[in-house]
């Protein structure tokens, strides 16, 4: 009886000193949220003067990027334009928006507010419905697709 109740304590010790070493412990550091900017400025932008701009920011090195800028090349027309950003050819404008995640694409209107965009990979009806509701309004059944949650 007496084995018994010493493993016991003993257990119930260990128990007690694991959880004080546990909880001693720093939490392990939270990553960073990679974010997209808000505002673009439309000047950075040489000959994109169509009403909308859509800015694909991307990397040689990145399949993923390849597909998401074919996807948005699809939309270009005299109201959209397509600007393609590639690093580390453009690294300054990666810096600059301080892009640290690729693919990122966002879609700004005319004064360079960024209404809508995507971090990593985004399905093709998804990217053109959020440009579709930033154009105008009401067009998409889904608006919140690609919004911003600044």
């Amino acid at each position: 009886m007496i084995r018994v109740l010493l493993a016991v304590l003993i257990g119930g010790m260990a128990f007690v000193i694991a959880a004080i070493i546990r909880h001693r412990q720093p939490d392990a550091p939270t990553q960073g949220t990679h974010q997209l900017p808000t505002q673009i400025d439309r000047a950075d932008f040489a000959q994109h003067t169509a009403p909308w701009i859509v800015v694909v920011f991307t990397s040689a090195t990145c399949n993923t990027c390849a597909d998401v800028l074919s996807k948005a090349l699809v939309v270009k027309c005299s109201d959209v334009s397509v600007a393609h950003v590639e690093f580390p050819t453009d690294e300054a404008m990666h810096k600059r928006y301080k892009i640290d995640g690729v693919p990122a694409l966002v879609v700004a209107d005319q004064d360079g507010v960024v209404r809508a965009g995507f971090l990593g990979p985004v399905k093709a009806q998804d990217l053109w419905a959020a440009i579709a509701e930033c154009r105008q309004p009401g067009s998409s059944p889904e608006p919140e697709l690609g919004k911003l949650s600044n």
